[in-house]
């Protein structure tokens, strides 16, 4: 593939190129090395660990172990890479990036102090209280029976978060007192998130439309990037459990103009100062989970996370025509401003193919067949949880195995392009939602529950 990209090609040729390693091997990272591996200015692109699918578009290195940050500098060192872009959220809490800086490796993703943004929900919330940021009221308990306390009084339904990162998992949205109940001890009598667990934070639930969002930072300087909605639950019509999510589109209508400017000015922009403020001035991507209320139309933070989101990065890198490379070795560099952030005027969709029994037991090491098919589809097939067969092959990996990408005019043709691909795939093993995109159908379509493309799975 990297033959047909004649701009990143003579960068390398000439050996002007920026050599690029991107931490991570799943959905997100490989839709971060696809918009890095057409940027001009790129050198050589190295993904530690990566994937199937990734090797199209970078050298993988899944013998690095991105958790020895010494062995990472030295790769670094070894391979002349002038900029590392951490993609998962574990590695920017463990301090990867502090080590790689500290070795003279300009690194986008922000320090241990600042990741504690997402690994440490209480950090969140008590910053977001110190400074005036809107968000859901709450408190925090390091006792059981406090914490129930707290929910008897306040009723439900509220919100029950483990502090620590628990893989997407730790957050239970409760209808009753005893789901409430139920959750305070799952995490921290049963210890089901191990330390994770160990504290909680109860809070407000909040009644709205959620969307996604995403500015780059560095320091106080601030530049939107954009929107997208997540589909969380497994099932059609937001059904069944949740997952790391099924789907997304970008952009999202319910943020408008005007409150893409108000997210900024009160959630984005204040959160910069208050890291700085704090001592622990922010480099990266900050994914801000928004509650847009349903009666008085007020943006309100239900999270920080400080990467992007997956499935969310796909949709975002798809549409994107910046020069990435350029665009976070400014973040790193203190000079966002001088920076431009572009994006195709377009809707794109993605669909999840997972593993059948997903988010439960789910089997692997399946052959999955005809890709190609849906590549020609006008898609682009990111791989999350897929390897490479002895043979070749692509053999899935994981829960959520792949995410079919496609743009439109608008939603609608998004999604019927998507779903084209989709159903080329060959792969009797995965399944996927049918109703990708249904808030933004509905919307189109005014205002009644659209988006099933012909044929979907009841």
């Amino acid at each position: 593939r990297r033959a047909s990209l004649p701009l990143a090609t003579c960068a390398q040729a000439a050996g002007f190129g920026t050599n690029v390693l991107v931490v991570g091997g799943g959905g997100r990272e490989h839709a971060l090395c696809y918009r890095l591996a057409r940027s001009p200015t790129i050198g050589t692109l190295h993904c530690a660990p990566g994937n199937a699918g990734i090797a199209a578009d970078a050298l993988c290195v899944p013998s690095l172990d991105v958790s020895d940050h010494a062995a990472v500098a030295a790769f670094c060192e070894a391979n002349s890479v002038g900029l590392v872009v951490v993609g998962p959220e574990q590695p920017l809490v463990d301090g990867l990036a502090d080590d790689l800086t500290a070795a003279g490796i300009k690194t986008f993703g922000p320090s241990k102090a600042a990741a504690r943004l997402e690994g440490s929900k209480g950090f969140l919330k008590d910053v977001l209280r110190k400074y005036d940021i809107p968000t859901a009221a709450y408190e925090r308990f390091t006792d059981p029976a406090a914490a129930k306390s707290y929910i008897t009084a306040q009723g439900a339904p509220i919100v029950v978060k483990t502090d620590g990162l628990a893989a997407g998992k730790g957050v239970t949205v409760a209808s009753t007192v005893e789901e409430a109940h139920a959750a305070v001890d799952e995490m921290m009598v049963d210890s089901k998130f191990g330390a994770a667990g160990a504290e909680v934070v109860v809070e407000e639930f909040l009644d709205g439309e959620e969307a996604s969002f995403f500015a780059f930072l560095a320091g106080e300087d601030a530049v939107m990037v954009g929107s997208a909605q997540d589909h969380k639950a497994v099932g059609d019509g937001d059904t069944g459990p949740n997952t790391g999510g099924m789907g997304a589109y970008s952009p999202a209508s319910v943020v408008t103009p005007a409150m893409e400017e108000r997210i900024m000015e009160e959630l984005i922009r204040p959160t910069a100062r208050a890291m700085v403020s704090e001592g622990c001035p922010y480099t990266g991507v900050l994914f801000a989970g928004i509650m847009i209320d349903k009666a008085t139309g007020v943006p309100r933070l239900l999270e920080h996370n400080v990467r992007f989101g997956d499935p969310e990065c796909q949709v975002l890198m798809h549409r994107m025509r910046s020069d990435l490379v350029q665009v976070l070795m400014a973040a790193c560099e203190g000079r966002l401003g001088d920076i431009d952030v572009s994006f195709a005027d377009e809707t794109a969709v993605v669909v999840v193919v997972a593993a059948k029994g997903y988010p439960g037991d789910y089997a692997k090491g399946e052959v999955i067949g005809s890709l190609d098919a849906a590549a020609g589809k006008g898609a682009v097939v990111f791989h999350a949880g897929t390897k490479a067969g002895d043979g070749g092959e692509v053999l899935s990996a994981g829960g959520r195995v792949l995410g079919v990408t496609a743009a439109g005019a608008d939603v609608v043709e998004a999604q019927r392009k998507a779903y084209e691909a989709v159903d080329a795939v060959d792969w009797p093993g995965g399944f996927c939602r049918r109703d990708i995109g249904w808030r933004e159908v509905a919307r189109m379509k005014g205002g009644t529950r659209g988006g099933q493309p012909a044929g979907a799975a009841a």
